[in-house]
């Protein structure tokens, strides 16, 4: 539309800025992440290692407690970068909390045991960045 003076207003409709408020409110926040991770050694030998990383598909209600910044390795898939950094990542599931169930049985002078690290499937709120990915598991 031209003013007076030839020079043309800039002016939005209302569904002009409701799309643009969408479209910023989604860029300023971070993706959350569904992630479970379970270590599994017996008799002082690594029996089995799984990581699980989904995207949530509810809104996963919390508020972020810690923080983790990686770098992505030029990575997009999450569960390739938690890899990549898979001991800051151990590191930081450890200062979060894991559970752990440890069992040991002696038969006939013969010790067996098993100890089982956990953590139980945790909502995170995950921020991809150009050079740094950080994670934060809501509380």
């Amino acid at each position: 539309m031209r003013s007076r003076d030839g020079n043309h207003s800039f002016t939005f409709s209302i569904s002009t800025v409701i799309t643009l408020f969408l479209l910023l409110s989604s860029a300023l926040t971070a993706d959350e992440y569904l992630i479970s991770y379970r270590y599994t050694v017996k008799d002082a030998t690594i029996y089995n290692e799984t990581l699980y990383v989904s995207r949530a598909m509810k809104k996963c209600h919390g508020k972020p407690y810690a923080m983790l910044t990686l770098d992505p390795h030029n990575a997009n898939d999450l569960k390739k970068i938690l890899l990549k950094n898979k001991e800051e990542f151990t590191n930081f599931l450890y200062k979060i909390g894991l559970n752990i169930a440890h069992k040991e049985v002696t038969n006939n002078s013969v010790n067996h045991s098993s100890t089982i690290l956990t953590l139980k499937t945790t909502c995170f709120k995950v921020d991809f960045n150009d050079n740094s990915v950080r994670i934060a598991p809501l509380k």
